[in-house]
């Protein structure tokens, strides 16, 4: 009978919990399901920015990867090209220009007065003198002969024909004049305007000229830039985490310096540039818009994010690993580059990978050591004046030419490519170089 009484109210008790839990369980389910949809909103949101952001450069972008080209049968006069008999000394100062124009006037016989023949020789490029002179300089003996000589048109021809720009409207408020867009559709019914693979994007440097601008001389810029940034950023920054991490003591000093380099993380990237102004260039005396001046600032404002994964690298070392090897006779300095340092590498090329490509997108220090220049020619070696993809597109998308609009898309979208491309390389040599145990 005790027992009876006793276990009744347990019983009871154990009721009362279990109702009360069960009560509980819709509540906690549905939040629970609510936990998951916020979640999943959150993402959705996150990756429709990012198709909204990649739907905008690359309608804006995809375009710039064709150029508008216009085919001409160029009669090489001699007694134009050379007509004091010069030879080949007189081929680089011949009037290509006005031998490319001669040829366009040839296919609107028409077209008489002066004033008419400025804007139909308008339609060609400012540059296309320069692709014909080239040919010219490569093969003499085609003076005297005609040849078939494709060109490239101007910008805003390029844009109308690309359909970027409009041809309806008012003509006082549109670029491009009805007799202009008249005489661009008389030459594609000829079959003589033509788009192609804009090879001149990805070879030339820049350019006043939407038509004849590249990325390639600040590609090569951001190369040398990075290649230095690397050379230095890294074995200073696995040194300095390997220190820190294994061998300096735990005193005031070192929390100091632990303290300074999160600080530095944190610090804008143009503070670094004002550094790299004032010391490399004003103090140092080295030379203007050098990628090596671009490579030591970037240096700087890398190692305290390279620093930083070395050491959250070295940390996920088991101590085990260490004990093992000293137990087994190695020394410090043996267990810290034998067996340390091999297991930790891949986080630390991770974090070096991601540095970089933080490096790569960075406009603001290199604007002030004088990277923003504008520059022609393409960069040979570490101090030759250069400028860097992102100064790049920041100079194309300030010019008020509508052909630059593209090109500074098409540039972004190269820019993508890369740093996409640094950060899947990361992920594969973590992979590559990961070791469990």
């Amino acid at each position: 009978m005790t027992e009876t009484t006793l276990t009744a109210p347990q019983l009871s008790l154990s009721q009362q919990n279990y109702q009360r839990v069960k009560s509980t369980l819709a509540s906690r389910y549905a939040a629970e399901k609510r936990f998951r949809m916020y979640g999943l909103v959150a993402i959705c949101i996150g990756v429709g920015f990012l198709l909204l952001l990649l739907g905008s450069v690359g309608s804006n972008g995809y375009t710039a990867f064709v150029q508008t080209n216009l085919t001409l049968d160029v009669t090489l006069d001699k007694a134009e090209i050379d007509p004091n008999g010069e030879g080949e000394a007189a081929l680089s100062r011949a009037n290509y220009g006005g031998l490319i124009k001669d040829a366009l006037y040839a296919q609107f016989p028409e077209v008489t007065k002066r004033r008419d023949k400025r804007e139909l020789g308008k339609i060609i490029s400012n540059g296309a003198h320069f692709r014909l002179r080239n040919r010219v300089l490569a093969d003499p003996s085609l003076v005297g002969k005609t040849i078939s000589v494709t060109v490239p048109v101007d910008d805003d021809i390029d844009m109308f024909v690309k359909g970027q720009l409009s041809g309806e409207g008012a003509e006082a408020d549109r670029r491009i004049s009805d007799q202009t867009i008249a005489w661009v559709e008389a030459l594609s019914a000829q079959g003589r305007i033509s788009k192609d693979f804009n090879t001149t994007f990805f070879t030339a440097g820049d350019s006043r000229d939407p038509e004849l601008s590249g990325i390639w001389g600040a590609a090569m810029g951001s190369f040398y830039t990075l290649l230095v940034t690397l050379m230095l950023s890294f074995p200073l920054g696995i040194a300095s985490a390997v220190y820190l991490e294994e061998f300096a003591p735990k005193n005031r000093i070192t929390d100091l310096i632990e303290v300074n380099i999160n600080n530095l993380a944190a610090v804008p990237s143009i503070v670094f540039g004002l550094l790299g102004l004032a010391v490399f260039i004003n103090f140092f005396g080295l030379p203007r818009s050098a990628p090596l001046v671009g490579g030591l600032v970037l240096t700087l404002m890398t190692l305290p994010t390279i620093i930083i994964a070395a050491r959250a690298a070295l940390k996920s070392v088991p101590p085990s690993i260490r004990q093992a090897a000293l137990g087994i006779g190695a020394s410090p300095i043996q267990t810290t580059l034998y067996h340390v340092l091999p297991l930790a590498m891949p986080g630390m090329m991770t974090g070096t990978i991601l540095g970089m490509a933080q490096a790569l997108g960075e406009t603001a220090p290199l604007l002030m050591i004088g990277m923003v220049a504008f520059i022609v020619d393409i960069p040979q070696t570490l101090t030759d004046p250069a400028t860097a993809l992102p100064v790049q597109i920041y100079l194309w998308a300030d010019s008020p030419e509508r052909g630059f609009v593209e090109r500074t898309s098409g540039a972004i979208m190269v820019l993508l490519a890369f740093l996409i491309t640094m950060n899947t390389l990361a992920v594969l040599l973590r992979r590559r170089f990961e070791r469990r145990w």
